[in-house]
């Protein structure tokens, strides 16, 4: 179970603590368990400061805090506070992955029978898509949802989201598409075949929470080779 530790304490001196923290990273590597650490200042008190720090275990967590980098520097950052800095130790209960809940949804959607979903709940109005396949960037939700059209008019197809990896407003999902190749796709008629492509998507979500701007890498040379696209060419 993921683990998190709240370390508060009062300070006029956080750039000193902060170089302090910048030493214990440096004389740590490779030995600390923390996998994420974020450290906040009270708006309506300067001198409050919050770290919260995240373990992929409690136990995990011990371990850091017994690392003899660890204990030192704890003793020098108690001299920079004005007072003794409080300890609260969390078992995460729920972790709400709201970017990453959003690019899972929004494969989800595309791959989904029937009508195409209106996705203006996912997508900004003003979406920015680029993908070196096309010659121009498909600018706008209707845009958007047009090219998605003709992909589902093309195959069947599912996606399979290998990994997403969030980080500020953007997002990177790897996935596995598998099709069956039933319309037309670029002067392609219906070959009924088997095909799959690999690929990654990376996002960048807007104020508002909703996928602003996408860029798209697959290999679609080895989909065209999948259709015998490429076949006079290789003989």
């Amino acid at each position: 179970m993921t683990f998190v530790q709240l370390i508060e304490c009062r300070t006029s001196r956080l750039d000193e603590m902060n170089r302090l923290m910048d030493d214990w990273i440096e004389q740590t590597k490779g030995k600390r368990t923390a996998t994420h650490a974020l450290v906040g200042k009270d708006r309506s008190d300067a001198a409050h400061i919050v770290e919260v720090v995240e373990f992929p275990s409690y136990e995990e967590a011990m371990r850091n805090s017994n690392l003899p980098e660890t204990d030192r520097i704890f003793q020098e950052m108690v001299a920079l506070c004005d007072e003794m800095p409080t300890f609260t130790d969390l078992d995460v209960v729920r972790d709400e992955r709201l970017a990453e809940d959003t690019v899972r949804r929004f494969f989800e959607e595309l791959q989904t029978a029937g009508e195409l979903a209106p996705l203006n709940n996912l997508l900004n109005e003003d979406i920015h898509s680029h993908d070196p396949v096309n010659p121009q960037d498909t600018i706008g939700l209707d845009n958007a949802r047009a090219e998605y059209r003709m992909w589902r008019a093309a195959f069947d197809f599912t996606f399979t989201v290998e990994d997403v990896l969030a980080q500020g407003d953007r997002a990177c999902a790897r996935w596995t598409w598998n099709a069956t190749h039933k319309g037309d796709f670029l002067g392609i008629g219906s070959t009924g075949r088997q095909v799959t492509m690999t690929g990654m998507t990376l996002f960048r979500f807007g104020d508002d929470g909703k996928i602003a701007e996408m860029w798209w890498q697959h290999d679609q040379l080895g989909l065209m080779q999948q259709l015998g696209a490429l076949d006079e060419l290789e003989q």
